[in-house]
């Protein structure tokens, strides 16, 4: 991809929506995959009570929305004002109670483990139906919409097309308790192929500087797989 596709690719504009201000991508077909979008306000006339504490709206009590999902409050149902970067917003904005507790819990996302993902660990990776693993640095793009693989040859995967994540303990999927993560399983669909390709991705054995930064990005990942579930089924 040439310098100049990437930087239109990566270009942002700054809009203003009755939520708030928004730096949004240039094209729309190139925003973050983990991305929410902006919903539909419940009328005005649709809610003459807070949809909480159930308190009438008048020339006191007056109506907010939550930026988050829509719906309308009174300011003691909706009065916190939070960082949601899922939708782009420049500034915190008004949420519910709900839904500020759930943007507060992916702020760890957005703060670490992004910045986790895009600096990347090396593994060995098995792609598709090869036998033999090869070395390579994995980390996200900066626009957050590929997952890079970069050794011997270089390949690029769309995180919108990943179907499946799996952390992988001892050759298995982890189901609970101590067993030690070994790597990730990841399913998705390539462009122009039929079915679905596996990557596999396993951490080092040693126990050094490297493995502790590959287990810390397999968590940032599945963290992002979670996120991404959520994005499909807005």
């Amino acid at each position: 991809m040439s310098s100049e596709v990437a930087a239109r690719r990566d270009a942002k504009k700054l809009v203003r929506s009755p939520s708030g201000l928004r730096m949004v991508p240039e094209h729309r077909a190139f925003g973050s995959p983990f991305g929410l979008e902006e919903p539909p306000w419940v009328p005005d006339k649709e809610c003459p009570r807070c949809m909480q504490c159930d308190t009438k709206f008048d020339f006191l009590t007056r109506k907010h929305h939550c930026r988050r999902c829509g719906k309308c409050f009174c300011d003691k149902c909706c009065g916190q004002k939070v960082a949601l970067p899922r939708m782009c917003f420049v500034d915190p904005v008004r949420q519910c109670l709900a839904c500020a507790l759930v943007s507060r819990k992916e702020a760890e996302f957005f703060d670490k483990q992004l910045g986790v993902l895009q600096s990347g660990a090396t593994f060995l990776v098995t792609l598709g139906s090869s036998e033999e693993p090869e070395t390579m640095l994995c980390r996200l793009s900066s626009n957050q919409r590929l997952l890079l693989l970069d050794g011997d040859s270089h390949h690029e995967i769309e995180i919108a097309r990943i179907s499946t994540v799996q952390i992988l303990a001892g050759g298995s999927t982890l189901a609970g308790g101590s067993a030690r993560a070994t790597g990730m399983s990841l399913q998705y669909s390539a462009p122009g192929s039929e079915g679905a390709t596996q990557l596999k991705l396993t951490a080092g054995e040693d126990a050094n500087s490297s493995r502790r930064q590959a287990m810390v990005w397999l968590a940032a990942m599945h963290k992002a797989a979670k996120l991404l579930y959520e994005s499909r089924d807005q």
